[in-house]
């Protein structure tokens, strides 16, 4: 359960393990978008299957990185291009840093849908930030 949790040991990189989980799976960037969105799903369901077993998951501890994945999957999956996926990248780590909204309520809640779904809101809100750039054609 913890390799599901921490990537195979990428969320124990420091400094900055959610930002490491996040570029773990940049290279989905390299595939159609629905590889990105079906790796979102991958993540999310082995996410809660991991994190509902783990005692750790009470307090969120930086080293659980799937969640990152998810979230990142999921803003990737709308990304359309390079620059898209760069503003994937930036605007998924902005709203899980900065917790706008839905996100930071989500971060208060407690266990594994807290820990996922604070992610999983961030990489939605990044995803329809960049749909709604891509049909204003401006990426």
């Amino acid at each position: 359960m913890r390799a599901i949790a921490s990537l195979g040991g990428i969320g124990f990189l420091r400094p900055a393990p959610g930002t490491w989980g996040s570029l773990a799976v940049m290279p989905l960037a390299l595939f159609p978008e629905w590889v990105a969105l079906v790796a979102a799903g991958v993540f999310t369901v082995a996410g809660f299957w991991a994190l509902t077993r783990l005692p750790e998951t009470r307090t969120d501890p930086g080293w659980i990185v799937v969640d990152e994945a998810a979230g990142q999957s999921l803003a990737l999956a709308a990304a359309g291009g390079w620059i898209g996926v760069v503003l994937a990248f930036v605007l998924f780590r902005a709203f899980d840093i900065t917790k706008p909204g839905p996100v930071g309520w989500a971060d208060r809640q407690k266990g594994a849908f807290g820990v996922m779904a604070d992610d999983l809101i961030a990489g939605g809100m990044a995803a329809i930030l960049l749909l709604a750039l891509a049909w204003l054609g401006i990426t």
